[in-house]
């Protein structure tokens, strides 16, 4: 499938005038986004018309959509338009899910609400919008109430233990300050504070989203307010009537437009169709990044730990023997003591599946001692602690269940360990894992099987095609079949970049080896900054090389450098976008979502191609499972992995239509190698040289424009 020309191009179902009004005096989608976008305050772009038109004919048609839309074209108007109106006038729900906490609250408090204040005049009545989220996220009344047992383990086998018991009982509003509670004589906040601070906050929450907590508590004490779908009483709870997450769902079953996040789609595609409510339309925002949380959804861990926990919810809150699960955890724990971290191509081993086996079928006989005698009237719901020893249980049978099986070629399963000097090694931390060979079925099966997808990002089309990641997302491979015909559009960008940007690949530099850094490439990094007065983002491959780049740029230049780790991720990027002499290194958080406009980021060097590592269980599995078809495992999941974070990590330097810089990569492989061209073709068009005289020159021209 060839890529449409940006300017011209977009799905031909799209093409019928939407500027005629349809249903009676019900604007197009053309006027639409035009008020929309005056309400606002700004200006007509012709890409995020293009795309919105594009993203209504898709609906019209019910073909999927892929559309790349560059950073500044305004994406979320552009599809939120067609889904309100589609919603309201048509009859349709529209589930949005974005993968960043950042863009769903864009979307949530500014962008949908402007939408549909806007649009609403204009059409037949106020459309109705909703957030959803996974259970877990909200707070539950009636555990804050006491009407749940306290888990002990996590509570008061911890410091501050004795506070947290008072907290339960007596909730108090923690003590001021800018965190929101801090501990005795200006401590950082005990577990038992935070504890008591939730348990003051619930007095006062109309949500109970843990997202609308500010600042957060760590997931320790969330776990002493919150339940899972598995351990919630459902109907029989007495604080039905004020639980958040049914007030939630509530809500997106009236909804016109549902508002959700990658997570929940994962949940979705993994065999829970339930979470989300009855949709015609799907939009991913963000959509390069779908089929990696969705295989973070459907991937499962199994540990000594993990085991006792569970036997410790049975014998606590259910009263049931556990000597059974506690010998197949004990047989589990020993094994996993000598077991090598590796992946098992062929299934675990035969004495691994067996221990596995036995934790499954102990599981197996648990549950059915902690369902309660009926005596021949209807299943009772179980108490609170009931629930959450059946929930454990149920877990961990699962899990076993489908790592002991005699068929796990749709699973990748391999150990993980810590490493043999760490002072925790050999304390339960080893754990086996299972993740999804592929996942594409899943979203074109789980997603997609009723619903049009719309999958939108700066970043869709690698090597100049859709194709790489419409296989990914399930719209490729079984060509013309049912629920896999697509579009895709590129409506281009409002950035001129050959003229804003130059992308220098410093081919005299030796190809990277197993050292985080070399002294040439250290050599680089430094002449580079020094021209560019600051001004750095420092985009590394690893934590290690990032860290010695930082100590090494410390010790040679006069330049503040702030590196992943030093502080919180948000207050270093802040710091960095403040001052614009001050360089900011880190790793793979830094090479997506960081949007620092202006003369603070006039540099972005990328210190190699990144390539997954060669450890990496799920993606050398599904290398080898594309070789073993016939394919280019290399091209279709190395590649494809190292092309997508280029795009996104080049993505960085232009933000708005004022900035000016360069990408520095000093990798010569993206200038050498025969895959070069491919990683190259899926980054923004710069300007491209390997002469460091040229980009040193323009570098001080810009530090003494700034």
């Amino acid at each position: 499938m060839t890529l449409p020309d940006a300017a011209t191009d977009v799905p031909s179902a799209a093409m019928p005038d939407e500027a005629e009004r349809a249903n009676g005096d019900v604007p197009g989608v053309d006027e639409l986004l035009d008020l929309t976008v005056a309400a606002l305050g700004g200006g007509r772009r012709d890409g995020q018309h293009r795309m919105a038109l594009a993203v209504a004919g898709a609906v019209e048609s019910g073909e999927h959509l892929l559309v790349q839309a560059g950073t500044g074209t305004g994406k979320s108007l552009a599809y939120l338009v067609p889904a309100v109106r589609h919603a309201v006038v048509d009859g349709g729900r529209v589930v949005v899910s974005t993968a960043t906490l950042a863009l769903q609250r864009q979307v949530i408090t500014r962008d949908l609400p402007l939408v549909a204040e806007a649009v609403a005049p204009r059409l037949p009545r106020e459309p109705r919008v909703a957030l959803l989220k996974g259970w877990h996220n909200y707070l539950c009344l009636h555990k804050t109430g006491g009407g749940y047992p306290v888990d002990e383990a996590t509570l008061f086998d911890l410091p501050g233990a004795a506070e947290g018991a008072a907290a339960e009982q007596h909730p108090a509003p923690a003590a001021g300050g800018a965190r929101g509670g801090a501990g005795r004589g200006g401590d950082a906040p005990s577990l038992a504070d935070h504890v008591r601070r939730l348990h003051a906050w619930a007095q006062e929450t109309d949500t109970g989203d843990r997202d609308d907590l500010v600042p957060g508590v760590p997931d320790r004490a969330w776990r002493q307010v919150s339940v899972t779908s598995l351990e919630c009483l459902g109907g029989r709870c007495p604080m039905l009537a004020e639980c958040f997450p049914e007030r939630a769902r509530a809500a997106a079953r009236e909804a016109d437009v549902v508002v959700t996040n990658h997570a929940m789609l994962g949940i979705a595609a993994s065999g829970s169709p339930g979470v989300l409510p009855e949709h015609d339309v799907v939009v991913v925002d963000e959509a390069h990044e779908l089929a990696d949380r969705i295989t973070s959804a459907a991937t499962v861990d199994l540990s000594l730990t993990s085991v006792e926990h569970a036997a410790r919810l049975a014998r606590r809150h259910g009263g049931a023997e556990t000597s059974v699960l506690d010998d197949a955890a004990q047989r589990l724990g020993s094994l996993l003591a000598t077991v090598p971290a590796e992946r098992f191509g062929q299934g675990l081993p035969d004495d691994l599946r067996a221990a596995v086996a036995a934790v499954r079928d102990a599981a197996r006989e648990l549950l059915s001692r902690l369902k309660p005698a009926t005596g021949g009237q209807a299943p009772a719901q179980p108490e609170p602690g009931m629930k959450m020893a059946q929930s454990a249980v149920l877990q961990l049978f699962e899990v076993a269940e489908r790592m002991a099986a005699e068929d796990t070629s749709a699973d990748v399963l391999w150990c993980s360990r810590p490493p043999d000097d760490a002072p925790w090694a050999g304390d339960g931390i080893t754990r086996l894992h299972a993740a999804p060979l592929a996942v594409a079925g899943l979203i074109r099966t789980q997603l997609l099987g009723e619903a049009t997808g719309i999958f939108t990002s700066a970043t869709l089309a690698l090597g100049g095609s859709f194709d790489p990641l419409a296989r990914s997302l399930g719209l490729a491979g079984r060509e013309g079949g049912e629920g896999t015909r697509w579009e895709g559009a590129d409506v281009g960008s409002p950035f001129d970049y050959p003229r804003q940007g130059i992308l220098y690949v410093a081919r005299h530099l030796p190809a990277p080896g197993r050292e985080p850094t070399t002294d040439a490439q250290l050599d680089e990094i430094a002449a580079l900054i020094e021209a560019a007065g600051g001004r750095t983002l420092g985009l590394f491959s690893s934590r290690r090389a990032a860290t010695a780049a930082a100590e090494a740029m410390r010790e040679r230049l006069d330049v503040p450098v702030l590196c992943q780790g030093d502080d919180q991720l948000p207050s270093l990027v802040r710091a960095f976008a403040e001052d614009p002499a001050t360089c900011l290194f880190g790793t793979l958080s830094l090479w997506q979502g960081v949007d620092v406009p202006g003369p603070s980021c006039q540099l972005v060097i990328i210190d190699r191609i990144p390539f997954p590592r060669p450890d990496d269980p799920i993606k050398a599995a599904r290398a080898r499972a594309v070789e073993e078809a016939g394919g280019n495992g290399f091209m279709q999941v190395s590649a494809t992995h190292a092309a997508l974070l280029l795009a996104q990590g080049a993505g960085r330097l232009i933000r708005s239509a004022d900035d000016r810089g360069v990408v520095a990569v000093l990798d010569p492989r993206l200038s050498t190698a025969r895959y070069g061209t491919f990683l190259a073709r899926s980054m923004p068009g710069f300007w491209p040289t390997t002469d460091g005289r040229v980009v040193h020159a323009a570098l001080r021209r810009l530090d003494t424009v700034a």
